[in-house]
């Protein structure tokens, strides 16, 4: 499979990326008022790389590219707290 063929697969996989760097951010015992503003730094980076790497990324620009990776990010830590409210975990 190539890379290039992803397309707005790319956005979905930058949230499953951030998400991830939030649970270990989470594991590390830093306070956890970071997480989101961590996965939004993360997934703005991540926007841009991806803008370069897949042809088909919906962004052409830099500012596009990051505002995509922003929310994806901060997607990432709103689908953690919604998964915890979901269950009635306080952590």
């Amino acid at each position: 499979m190539d890379i290039s063929s992803l397309g707005i697969t790319g956005v979905a996989a930058i949230t499953v990326i951030c998400l991830l760097i939030g649970q270990g951010v989470k594991a590390s015992g830093l306070d956890n008022k970071w997480i989101p503003i961590i996965c939004g730094v993360c997934g703005c980076a991540l926007g841009i790389l991806a803008m370069f790497i897949m042809p088909d990324f919906p962004a052409g620009d830099y500012i596009t590219a990051a505002a995509v990776g922003i929310v994806s990010g901060l997607a990432a830590a709103g689908i953690n707290q919604a998964a915890k409210q979901r269950g009635g975990t306080s952590n």
